[in-house]
């Protein structure tokens, strides 16, 4: 394995595992999320007065979406950099392999003369790729590949016309790229200009320095990294220099709750903000806003007292997590794939208003699927609700409901001898283990997932209602658990597979979500 992979992995693996827990409310201000949901590895600008966001989704599609906001509170999808990662790739179209975890990872966002960059790099090609449009709502990218994988590379043009990536895992690295950025440019900037670039935190390491961002302010290069000195909170860390090559001086600029990787944005009144994300349980990583100062051209928190965070209702996430009634055109853009689609295998035209998922090859289980469609969950407490029409379902399919990751969770249907089910299945055990199984006599039904993320409680129940009013529990509760065998947070996933024969079919009506002012749906008809 890569080593830049496996420190990534390992650091997520001490957070997904709570070996690391320290409150450090006492000692610095405690903040809150800014989006309490999985939006990692952010990378952000402001173009006047539009602040735009991109973020990892890896192997989900269409991957890289592009955010935007007002106020750095709202924020909304409106576009991804890529529809298709490789559409020939045999893991991202779960052919005999998969992209679980890899896909596309840590991303840089940019602007310059009126044109748009997004980069990224994929451990599942082993290539690094620019994306290049005017049109940052509508498109088209382009898309330039490179063929060597630059990890976690931010792209920087600099004053004099010149375009870099930095990169790297505590020896940062910098490569200069030819002006149109198809490839390295020969006898340009090539060379190592921060060695050991986390020892500014300390000299123990469970993750040394990763996740470079560049930024140019004042007429300071600066590079922030995080990294995560033992016994100590993960920490963002900063260096800066006067000249791209260096030499630079570090120092700690922030170390408190976890929240670090991030960059930092100013708004159109002059403030600044380190806009950061952290590993919190199976919800997965999620951002915070911290209001710095910039002291002797170093940033530092601030004491601004200022509205960073909002209530945690679905109202406030609608622009990135929404409900659906499938009633337009077009799949809403808040919905991803996880991998590759195969297009004739769902439909919104094949029946107005619903959703049809067609089976289009035998699997053994949901993670070989194609056509599982997913959303975010998101905290403190959200439920999805779906209603579902069965009856063109064939012998071994199964439909229905998941709480996503590789520790899953669903409630669905399946059909057995020409005889229909609502079952629950947990794979916390790793072996899709059928929980409950109880006969249906009807060809639809409501299905429900609850999730409760609150102090990483990070639970699951699931339903099932034959009217949509009367509630009935069923299997067990799900313990949710980030693992780096998915590392993403948990999706809510629509999916219908087969087993046996393929071409089975199911209508899927609506999907509701509610936050936790709504959560407990079912009432007093809940059982």
């Amino acid at each position: 394995m890569n080593h830049f992979l496996f420190f990534s992995r390992l650091f997520s693996l001490f957070v997904s595992l709570n070996i690391f827990c320290v409150s450090y409310a006492s000692i610095a201000k405690e903040f809150k999320p800014n989006i309490w949901a999985d939006v990692p590895d952010m990378s952000i600008i402001r173009v006047g007065k539009t602040y735009y966001m991109s973020s990892t989704t890896m192997h989900l599609n269409p991957g890289v979406p592009i955010m935007k906001s007002d106020d750095l509170l709202h924020w909304k999808v409106i576009n991804y950099a890529h529809q298709a990662l490789d559409a020939n790739s045999d893991a991202l179209n779960l052919v005999g392999k998969n992209a679980y975890s890899k896909g596309t990872w840590a991303s840089s966002i940019r602007h310059k003369n009126g044109v748009f960059y997004v980069t990224s790099f994929s451990y599942t090609t082993n290539k690094t790729y620019i994306w290049v449009t005017t049109d940052i709502e509508n498109g088209p990218w382009q898309q330039i590949t490179l063929d060597t994988l630059y990890h976690d590379a931010s792209l920087f043009f600099d004053d004099d016309g010149r375009s870099y990536l930095v990169y790297g895992h505590d020896d940062i690295k910098i490569i200069e790229l030819n002006p149109d950025l198809f490839g390295t440019k020969s006898g340009g900037l090539s060379q190592t200009i921060i060695e050991d670039a986390a020892t500014v935190a300390g000299d123990d390491f469970i993750l040394k320095a990763e996740g470079t961002q560049i930024q140019k302010i004042n007429g300071w290069y600066y590079i922030s990294n995080i990294c995560w000195p033992r016994g100590k909170p993960r920490t963002q860390i900063i260096h800066r220099s006067r000249s791209i090559a260096g030499p630079y001086e570090g120092k700690v600029v922030f170390q408190n709750q976890g929240i670090a990787q991030g960059e930092y944005i100013s708004s159109p009144d002059g403030d600044w903000y380190l806009y950061a994300f952290k590993d919190s349980g199976a919800v997965g990583r999620i951002p915070y806003l911290v209001p710095v100062d910039w002291r002797d051209g170093w940033p530092e928190v601030s004491n601004r007292s200022k509205t960073l965070s909002l209530p945690y209702k679905k109202a406030n996430v609608r622009g990135l997590i929404r409900d659906d009634s499938f009633n337009k055109p077009e799949l809403d853009i808040v919905w991803q794939w996880n991998h590759n689609p195969i297009d004739s295998g769902w439909s919104l035209q094949k029946r107005s208003g619903y959703l049809r998922l067609t089976t289009q090859k035998v699997v053994n289980n949901i993670f070989e699927a194609p056509n599982t469609l997913t959303q975010r969950m998101f905290g403190p407490q959200s439920s999805a609700i779906i209603k579902l029409e069965f009856n063109e379902m064939k012998n071994g399919d199964y439909a229905g409901l998941a709480a996503l990751q590789d520790d899953y969770g669903m409630v669905g249907i399946t059909k057995e001898n020409g005889q229909f089910s609502v079952l629950m299945i947990n794979n916390q055990n790793g072996d899709h283990q059928v929980i409950e199984r109880a006969t249906l006599n009807q060809t639809n039904v409501w299905l429900r997932v609850d999730a409760d993320f609150k102090k990483q409680l990070d639970l699951a129940q699931f339903y099932y209602s034959l009217d949509g009013e009367h509630w009935q529990k069923i299997g067990n509760k799900l313990q949710m658990k980030y693992k780096l065998t998915h590392f993403m947070g948990y999706r809510f996933a629509l999916f219908n597979y087969a087993t046996q024969d393929k071409n089975g079919y199911v209508d899927i009506d609506f999907f509701e979500l509610k936050d936790s002012a709504e959560f407990k749906t079912g009432g007093n008809n809940e059982k």
